[in-house]
């Protein structure tokens, strides 16, 4: 079983092999002119590609734009088709009444495609449609988001992603939160995780811990089970759920020795307040997510580099053998006398 940092691995070596490969064939390329170059080179192509990417992940608050875009089942399904084969939009209306979907060509071009060519996960050559090398492993990742749709607002700040970020690496609460979403947006944010069974928030019981005093057991006598339960409660505190578990009685008896307890000035409770952590579903998208932004940051890097250099540079166009006598006459240009 492959484990989680082994597929981060993996998506890696797949970018970086990629570069590479482009590299070695860009080495070992001998075309004669640029023409033949920008027409049937692939490579040429790919890098062009990358080129216009980094263009496109240049702009404010991309990351929002591309959630949003992919937040709509069609999309995923146009995203999916185009990531198998190139399509014209006559063509792909008909690809989408297989899977149920119809709509017109218009409707098609502009809802759909169009916020996909936006953030680069499309392109348009002569009125066909394909994905681009992004758009294709975007669309690998992205498949499980078909069924957090109606989870996650498709037109928004993202709000309710950043929480979703923010809780993957450890609950917080609500005064923590605030400092990531505003204040007037955080409720509603909450509230919509909640509805959609993506965050749970700490019960009643949950966030009262009982501590023990300075006070020692031995000035107070105890019975055994009022000693077993002081014994179980540990430095950093402890529900009561928790202690009644560990101590193996019911609950209700757990708060009967915990009143005892504090009347002999052993134990005392404090509130912690009310933590938001992830439920199972909260995890799998934010895991998603995650995947996501990795994928982007590759991108953004790779796209950086292959920018960063020069045209002449990324393709070298050797220059073909010429006769050293013809090298050294100057170049003669014929104007006609009437000029």
């Amino acid at each position: 079983m492959k484990t989680k940092n082994q597929e981060e691995t993996k998506e890696t070596t797949r970018l970086t092999q990629t570069l590479q490969w482009i590299e070695e064939e860009c080495q070992n390329c001998y075309t004669l002119t640029p023409l033949e170059c920008t027409n049937g080179c692939n490579v040429w192509k790919l890098k062009k590609e990358l080129r216009e990417l980094h263009e496109i992940l240049a702009q404010k608050n991309y990351g929002h734009i591309l959630l949003n875009a992919l937040k709509n089942k069609r999309r995923l399904q146009i995203l999916e088709i185009l990531s198998r084969s190139t399509l014209s939009t006559n063509q792909l209306q008909k690809k989408l009444k297989q899977h149920g979907y119809y709509h017109s060509r218009k409707t098609i071009a502009t809802e759909y495609v169009e916020p996909l060519i936006t953030v680069g996960l499309i392109t348009n050559n002569s009125s066909r449609y394909k994905a681009t090398l992004f758009g294709c492993e975007i669309s690998q990742l992205i498949t499980p988001l078909h069924a957090t749709e109606h989870d996650l607002p498709p037109h928004s700040e993202c709000y309710e992603e950043k929480t979703i970020e923010a809780l993957f690496e450890n609950p917080k609460t609500y005064e923590e939160l605030k400092n990531l979403v505003p204040t007037e947006s955080l409720s509603r944010v909450l509230k919509r995780l909640q509805e959609a069974n993506l965050v749970t928030k700490s019960d009643e019981n949950s966030y009262i811990f009982y501590f023990k005093t300075k006070r020692k057991p031995e000035q107070e006598k105890l019975s055994p089970t009022e000693r077993s339960v002081y014994k179980n409660i540990p430095e950093e505190g402890i529900t009561a759920k928790k202690l009644a578990e560990k101590t193996k009685i019911s609950l209700r008896r757990t708060y009967k020795y915990l009143r005892k307890l504090r009347g002999k000035k052993l134990v005392y409770k404090r509130k912690r307040p009310k933590t938001y952590a992830l439920t199972r579903d909260g995890t799998q998208v934010a895991t998603l997510l995650k995947r996501v932004h990795d994928l982007l940051t590759e991108f953004v890097q790779a796209s950086a580099k292959i920018t960063a250099r020069p045209l002449e540079a990324v393709q070298k166009i050797p220059t073909p053998d010429v006769p050293k006598n013809s090298a050294d006459k100057p170049l003669q240009i014929l104007v006609p006398s009437s000029a």
